[in-house]
């Protein structure tokens, strides 16, 4: 059974978005985004909203881009490679190979993924993942905290969310970021 993975970069204050502005990555460093990488190398499913899926469609083409460094033409490889579901009710169509729309999120058609699957799967984007959450279909939280406050915006977690979980790997980077990996228990 494949593990499902809710990820996103987030404010040290908990925002996947933030009201104003953005959140101060620090994943530009080569050494995080080297990481990041072969972190989500497994994953060969991504389960993006609308959203998430405009920001993250850059990777269908990014292999073109003069003088990339290889960090990112492998992460442009990945995801290339990599399955992409898009839940939408607006979009028409998608601009990347291996891209399907679904006009509604199923939770017992993720679970079925899931079982299914001989590789892991991602949820990206807080709105979806507060769908996944409440079907209590994610099995892992990777954080990538930045040192910005941000004040307000969009949780990671979502509002009435409560978890169980437990602390499996963390990271701390020269640029300040720190990766923060929990499993449910």
């Amino acid at each position: 059974m494949a593990t499902l993975i809710y990820s996103m970069i987030t404010s040290l204050d908990g925002y996947a978005e933030a009201a104003e502005g953005d959140l101060g990555t620090g994943a530009e460093d080569p050494e995080v985004h080297t990481f990041i990488g072969d972190v989500f190398r497994p994953v060969r499913t991504f389960l993006y909203g609308r959203r998430m899926y405009e920001t993250m469609v850059f990777w269908e083409t990014a292999h073109t881009l003069p003088d990339a460094p290889p960090h990112i033409l492998q992460y442009a490889r990945d995801w290339q490679a990599a399955d992409k579901i898009v839940y939408s009710t607006t979009l028409d169509s998608v601009s990347s190979a291996r891209t399907r729309i679904e006009r509604t999120f199923d939770p017992d058609a993720v679970r079925r993924l899931k079982a299914e699957s001989d590789h892991d799967l991602s949820v990206d984007g807080p709105n979806l993942a507060a769908q996944a959450i409440a079907a209590g279909l994610v099995d892992e939280y990777h954080l990538l905290m930045t040192t910005n406050v941000v004040g307000g915006g969009k949780r990671f977690f979502p509002d009435g969310v409560r978890l169980d979980l437990e602390l499996v790997e963390q990271r701390a980077f020269a640029s300040g970021l720190i990766y923060a990996r929990y499993r449910t228990r």
